[in-house]
């Protein structure tokens, strides 16, 4: 087994230095501007696989959703979600798509290039389904980074798997492109997470995040940075480091929003009590933080409709994912 770090040591130094130099690839890019885009990471078929799975399992709840008819694309005809389309609760991040979505080999050579080893921890995260120009819900802006400023260095690289088609009216990840790269510079001064005029919902205490207000953007933009609407095709997948600035934004245009969300991290960041309770939640199929090895908070909000429990909440998948030396290696559950 790996030799693991202390929670003391994961916010008191880098956990992973970088040498300058050229790779020749998408890392050189990656490294340069705190995000980058590879295309063709899985097929357009297997993506559209994603696709049908995610409605047939917005289906399964019998609330009347039907992705043919708009008037279904309500809060009354689908599962509780946060921001739309992120879905966190009813044991979604242990749907048997979202770990083979995890498990795609060329998803974990990805990650096992990026970081230069192969022993790996998986975040327990959501996924996205977001139907465009829904009524019954407002949207705005909320630039965040899931890494507050007690963590130094590049700690956590998130990602997404696309699988539907995804312009510029289809919604999606807004990225502040070159903004990881200030991050020790902007909290040089002492900051105040949740520094919006609104305090941050109840989704959101249990996150390592930090919320950006509006004069906080403008400083990145006057340092160089620019935001950007990620633009995909279906099979890609996009990463950013956790110190960037980002948010996802509703679609606008006519295609639903199909997303899985991926962190892969070294599991010789982990500490062996996290490792014990991310074996905790895979064992009650709870999801976690986008924190792989860290951070491991059980997500046992339960999604609340009108006030009370919704009666659609469940503790298990509909699916189980097969429990295989992959996937139990990623949740933290089984040795390398």
């Amino acid at each position: 087994m790996s030799s693991t770090v202390t929670e003391t040591e994961t916010k008191s130094c880098d956990l992973v230095t970088f040498k300058a130099q050229t790779y020749g690839d998408w890392r050189d890019e990656f490294h340069k501007n705190g995000c980058v885009v590879i295309p063709n990471v899985i097929s357009p078929e297997r993506a559209q696989y994603y696709c049908d799975k995610q409605i047939e399992w917005l289906k399964k709840f019998d609330l009347g959703f039907d992705e043919k008819d708009e008037s279904t694309w309500t809060a009354e005809h689908l599962p509780i979600s946060f921001k739309g389309g992120m879905y966190f609760a009813y044991s979604a991040p242990h749907e048997k798509m979202a770990w083979e979505a995890r498990t795609e080999p060329a998803v974990i050579e990805i990650f096992e290039k990026l970081w230069g080893e192969k022993e790996l921890l998986c975040s327990f995260d959501g996924m996205n389904i977001s139907p465009p120009r829904r009524k019954d819900i407002s949207w705005s802006p909320w630039p965040h980074c899931d890494q507050n400023q007690n963590r130094k260095g590049m700690q956590a690289v998130q990602g997404l798997l696309n699988y539907a088609p995804n312009g510029s009216d289809d919604g999606g990840l807004v990225l502040m492109k070159g903004s990881s790269l200030l991050f020790n510079e902007f909290f040089s001064q002492k900051r105040q997470s949740f520094c919006h005029e609104d305090a941050p919902p109840p989704e959101l205490e249990y996150m390592d995040l930090f919320l950006f207000s509006d004069k906080d953007v403008e400083w990145f933009k006057e340092k160089g940075c620019s935001l950007i609407k990620v633009n995909m095709n279906p099979g890609d997948l996009v990463l950013w480091d956790s110190r960037t600035m980002h948010y996802a934004k509703l679609p606008e245009g006519d295609q639903i929003r199909h997303v899985q969300y991926i962190c892969m991290t070294p599991k010789r960041f982990a500490s062996e009590s996290d490792l014990k309770l991310k074996k905790e939640c895979f064992d009650k199929w709870l999801g976690t933080t986008h924190w792989p090895h860290c951070n491991i908070r059980p997500a046992k909000e339960k999604p609340m409709r009108n006030g009370v429990v919704c009666p659609k909440d469940r503790d298990e998948p509909f699916e189980k994912p097969e429990l295989n030396d992959t996937v139990l290696r990623l949740a933290g559950v089984k040795d390398y």
